[in-house]
């Protein structure tokens, strides 16, 4: 069994996407990899980042921001597993 570090949410996700990875087939697992995020969405994310360097977030863009680190670390870390799925499929 894996240890999970108290103080990092990462571990926790990163052991949650095990399973999940496990099943992609190469195929999957390259579009995962070929994701990218809407033109107008990497807009609006720097727009939020601008204002909290600034300090001039409101709460409702705060709570916008944060959803959209999460979700970014998110499939940062789905992309990991598939990269690692993939090299683990070209070595069989």
């Amino acid at each position: 069994m894996s240890q999970i570090h108290p103080h990092s949410p990462t571990s926790v996700v990163d052991l949650m996407l095990d399973p999940l990875s496990r099943c992609l087939d190469a195929d999957s697992a390259r579009r995962v990899l070929d994701l990218r995020v809407d033109p107008a969405v990497q807009e609006r994310v720097a727009v939020l980042a601008e204002k909290a360097n600034e300090g001039l977030l409101t709460d409702a863009e705060r709570a916008e921001y944060e959803a959209c680190i999460n979700t970014d670390d998110f499939i940062a870390i789905l992309k990991l597993k598939a990269r690692r799925h993939l090299a683990a499929l070209d070595r069989s």
